[in-house]
């Protein structure tokens, strides 16, 4: 159970830079003004909410992979170390995204809820869950493949090489 949910932290970490590559992404497209996990820091640290702060884009990062890698953790813990189908994943992305950007984050005044915001950028964070989600479900399923220290580069005792017949020509027969 507790390798389950460090390959959950991991993968869940893994996924949360993906996501965020998304929002750099948006964010050059002008979808985002600031990242929400900026502006959940700015909510939370002591100060005004209209100024930047000191350490908040540090306290920003940090938070995100920490939420990121418990999602993963969680995530984890359901499947105990099953492969996770990738629509699952993208699923659990979405659900991520309708949690935090319809409820907590307009409870603690972030962001508007989904239902009263930008479509676009709204669009953008579901669009990155998803991407989450999967980067996530891909991970896991990676990760929990693996069966020591170190992922094997060469095949696992007692694979049995086929060619592939679609990858490597055929013999054909003669005529």
């Amino acid at each position: 159970m507790r390798r389950n949910m460090v390959n959950g932290a991991v993968g869940g970490a893994i996924a949360t830079g993906v996501y965020s590559a998304v929002l750099m992404a948006g964010k050059r497209a002008g979808l985002l003004d600031h990242p929400p996990p900026k502006k959940v820091m700015r909510i939370l640290l002591p100060g005004s909410r209209h100024r930047p702060k000191p350490g908040e884009n540090a306290f920003a990062t940090i938070a995100h992979f920490a939420y990121g890698s418990s999602a993963g953790a969680v995530l984890a813990s359901l499947f105990r170390g099953q492969q996770v189908p990738l629509p699952i994943g993208a699923a659990y992305g979405l659900a991520l995204w309708y949690a935090g950007f319809q409820h907590w984050t307009p409870r603690i005044g972030a962001l508007p809820p989904v239902s009263h915001d930008d479509p676009r950028r709204q669009a953008l964070l579901a669009l990155g869950h998803v991407v989450y989600g999967v980067s996530l479900a891909l991970s896991m399923n990676m990760l929990s493949a693996r069966k020591g220290p170190a992922a094997r580069i060469s095949p696992a005792e007692g694979y049995e090489y086929q060619r592939s017949k679609f990858l490597t020509p055929q013999p054909q027969p003669a005529r």
